[in-house]
């Protein structure tokens, strides 16, 4: 076991993780003449230079620097960025872009906003930035938020090697979104390991509402010699199955994991025995097994062993880590039922679909555009299921990009009231 960090250390490896340098990135000699950066953050970065720039000459002379690999490795601290930036002279000059860190409330705003949903932590961790997590916290810079210096002699604001260090970060924040995080004050490890913890919190909470009390003896009450009574009768069934514990690494032991995996399966599946006599694995395709197995440990891939886990049951399903994530979700708010009302569209009957459209109307909801059993606006769904459900989903405006939330309802109105925490 290695030892406790002191307060120095620990302010040295936070030191490191918020200083990272990335090598220069390769020239583009034949890009074209459209928007430099391929990801709506990385425009945005762009734009907020552009927007205040005062000689579009410069920037142009800026973005052919950068297409022409001008920019040597860049470093990205807190509030900084800095590279070298060869001119027209021999020696380089020294050039950086300052911008204003996050708060310690800004920061509760997005972490509390990334640890809500499901899908914005997946997307991190496909290196996506969605649009309402940015706008939590007002992660990127508006007009006027960055400050350019240079060592050069130009004036210019900004001078064209300014431009070009601008138009190279664009580069960066294409490939990886946690590099924007770091600007804004804050590196990877630290924020997915705050994700974490506020992860284990919410799961542990709601174990703890939801669990009954466990009777307990005293050990020296059990050793006193007495003449034992009757055997009480069994206890009752409890409402769900417990978790199994933490497993340490140990030299040749077997895979806490994997430990964990069997322990898990054993309690689910004993615990639905007792309740019901069935074996809920049976009739599981692989598909839907590696969902379940999947829902079954809280995280959301977000520690190494359950990104491991996520990364091998996708890989095995021939799916994505997000495909995954999304379907756990909908595994997480209605089981087998709420997988299949992801995954399958289908025509139901007239009747409650139909009233559905009219009570949504008489409750001043906005208009739903209804497909097959899908009742639509540009940024919320339901989906009425095969068990006469109703089934909640949310999405960023206009991206079609839904994800399962709130609690399954008979009533269309009273599903998207829980959607909407009405």
């Amino acid at each position: 076991m290695s030892a406790p960090r002191g307060p120095r250390q620990e302010e040295r490896r936070r030191t490191e993780e918020r200083r990272r340098t990335f090598p220069a990135l390769a020239s583009r000699p034949h890009a074209e003449e459209r928007e430099f950066a391929s990801t709506w953050w990385g425009n945005a970065w762009v734009e907020s230079m552009e927007d205040t720039a005062l000689d579009a000459a410069r920037l142009q002379r800026g973005r052919a620097y950068a297409d022409r690999g001008h920019v040597a490795a860049i470093t990205v601290t807190p509030g900084r960025v800095m590279a070298y930036v060869q001119g027209s002279r021999p020696r380089p000059y020294r050039t950086e872009i300052r911008l204003r860190t996050l708060g310690d409330d800004d920061w509760e705003d997005f972490l509390d906003a990334a640890a809500a949903r499901p899908d914005h932590i997946a997307a991190l961790l496909d290196k996506d930035m969605p649009h309402a997590l940015a706008g939590s916290a007002d992660l990127l810079p508006a007009a006027g938020d960055l400050t350019p210096d240079c060592s050069c002699p130009d004036d210019g604001y900004p001078c064209k090697h300014a431009a070009a260090l601008c138009y190279q970060t664009a580069r960066l924040l294409d490939e990886d979104p946690f590099v924007l995080l770091l600007m804004r004050g804050r590196g990877e490890n630290e924020v997915l390991a705050d994700l974490t913890r506020r992860n284990a919190t919410r799961s542990a909470a709601e174990r703890s509402a939801t669990a009954p009390p466990i009777p307990v003896v005293p050990a020296t009450q059990a050793l006193v010699p007495r003449a034992l009574p009757a055997l009480p009768p069994p206890f009752r069934v409890p409402a769900q199955p417990g978790r199994p514990p933490a497993y340490p690494h140990a030299p040749g032991a077997p895979d806490p994991l994997a430990l964990d995996l069997l322990a898990g399966e054993a309690v689910a599946r004993a615990h639905t025995f007792l309740a019901t006599g069935l074996d809920p694995v049976a009739d599981l395709t692989p598909w839907q097994d590696a969902v379940r197995l999947a829902a079954a440990h809280p995280g959301s891939g977000l520690t190494a062993s359950t990104r491991a886990l996520y990364r091998d049951l996708a890989a095995g399903t021939d799916r994505s880590p997000t495909d995954l994530a999304r379907a756990v979700a909908a595994w997480r708010q209605g089981g087998l039922a709420g997988l299949e009302a992801l995954e399958t569209p289908w025509d139901p009957p007239a009747g409650p679909f139909d009233r559905a459209r009219s009570a949504l109307i008489a409750a001043d909801f906005p208009h739903f555009r209804p497909w097959r059993n899908h009742l639509s606006t540009p940024a919320l769904q339901l989906r009425f299921g095969r068990d006469h459900l109703w089934y909640g989903y949310e999405s960023d405006r206009d991206r079609e990009d839904w994800w399962p939330r709130g609690t399954p309802d008979t009533d269309a109105v009273g599903a998207l009231t829980a959607l909407l925490g009405r």
